[in-house]
């Protein structure tokens, strides 16, 4: 199994990707298992959130959170701190929205400046194409499906921009 841990704030969007990743993960072929859900506080914009989404070939049983992930995305910089690196497995990576530099387990992407050059008001979209061009568990097609199987018509078209350069970025 897949784990997928993705921190934001409120408004970000961090549970929005995390479904899309697992539709997308989903339909893209028969036996795909998928599991997303959010963990918040204080239901504020702004607030520490985080979203899980756990991806299997077959049924996915175990609901609780994820204690071990492949990915930590990060949404938020501040959010960001040296001990999530014990959140993951062994040959787990974290992706940070930050245009400082990675090093080791740690992908970095300016993420903030591309979708602001989309005028898109967040990051979701951008390090879904990240995760998805560093992981390889499912393709920009799969999440272009996602994306117009789950977003409002008309947010799709900059939203999958968004997919398609953060993926071409990535690779």
């Amino acid at each position: 199994m897949k784990e997928i841990l993705w921190l934001g704030r409120g408004g970000q969007g961090a549970f929005t990707a995390a479904r899309l990743l697992g539709a997308a993960f989903s339909a893209k072929e028969s036996g795909n298992s998928a599991l997303a859900f959010p963990s918040f506080g204080p239901e504020r914009r702004g607030a520490p959130v985080r979203a899980f989404t756990k991806l299997d070939t077959r049924e996915i049983s175990d609901r609780s959170e994820t204690e071990k992930a492949d990915y930590i995305v990060v949404l938020d910089e501040t959010l960001y701190s040296d001990s999530l690196t014990d959140l993951l497995k062994p040959d787990g990576k974290i992706i940070v929205n930050s245009g400082k530099p990675g090093e080791d387990r740690i992908i970095t992407s300016d993420a903030e400046s591309l979708a602001s050059e989309l005028r898109l008001p967040t990051v979701n979209t951008v390090m879904l194409g990240i995760l998805s061009a560093v992981s390889g568990v499912v393709s920009e097609e799969d999440i272009f499906r996602a994306v117009e199987g789950y977003m409002p018509e008309k947010i799709r078209e900059k939203n999958k921009l968004a997919v398609h350069r953060a993926y071409g970025e990535a690779l």
